[in-house]
């Protein structure tokens, strides 16, 4: 079964004290449902149309597992506590093997 990376760009930080109250408990949630952090912060260099965002990526197992942890309610409770205190998106990507 191929891995799967959960992948969130931000566009935009508004409230930089709701984003560090939902770090406090995503962090704890996502690696609670098996995720483990392999990238944060800004990039260390950005080619052709890049742009100097925050970014992370977390690998899990598979997508399905991926899906499971965005949709606990521990993860959910992070979102709550972020609100609209950012802008930005978030992509489950498959791995290639």
């Amino acid at each position: 079964m191929a891995k799967a990376y959960w992948v969130s760009v931000y566009k935009a930080i508004h409230d930089p004290d709701k984003l560090a109250a939902y770090a406090k408990l995503a962090g704890p949630a996502i690696v609670g449902a098996g995720g483990r952090f392999i990238a944060r912060g800004l990039p260390a260099k950005v080619y052709e149309e890049g742009i100097e965002q925050r970014t992370v990526i977390v690998e899990f197992d598979s997508v399905a597992q991926a899906i499971a942890a965005h949709d606990t309610p521990a993860y959910q409770a992070a979102l709550a506590a972020l609100g609209n205190g950012v802008s930005r998106e978030i992509r489950i990507v498959e791995g290639t093997s």
